[in-house]
């Protein structure tokens, strides 16, 4: 079991940044991937990073702007989104599942965290 709690959203104007922290506790294995869900939108990846973090994903309209990465405990992954546009603005959750690679569809985690809301203004 991993339990998931997503922290740092807000409200930011547009060309700001913001740091979203995914703390987890239980079991450590696990591959981590960030999400986020627009109204009407369905839950597309943002960014995934594996168990030891030497590989990582991301979406294509958010290369060079946010950079995901995970401690040296492996218990917190962390979003850094700089740059940011109006239409980042969603709901961002982190996932977890026990592998040593990641998967880049929601139906590939089986834990989530209860996400965190990033609005960003124009």
């Amino acid at each position: 079991q991993v339990q998931l709690v997503e922290s740092g959203g807000g409200l930011v104007q547009a060309g700001g940044s913001l740091r979203l922290s995914c703390a987890a506790s239980g079991r450590t294995t696990y591959a981590v991937g960030w999400f986020r869900q627009a109204p009407g939108k369905e839950r597309d990846i943002v960014a995934a990073i594996t168990w030891s973090g030497s590989r990582t994903h991301y979406t294509d309209s958010v290369k060079g702007r946010f950079t995901i990465s995970r401690d040296s405990a492996k218990t917190t992954v962390y979003l850094q989104m700089n740059s940011l546009k109006p239409e980042d603005t969603a709901v961002y959750y982190c996932a977890a599942d026990a592998s040593v690679g990641f998967a880049v569809v929601a139906s590939g985690y089986r834990y989530w965290g209860q996400g965190t809301q990033v609005t960003v203004s124009s």
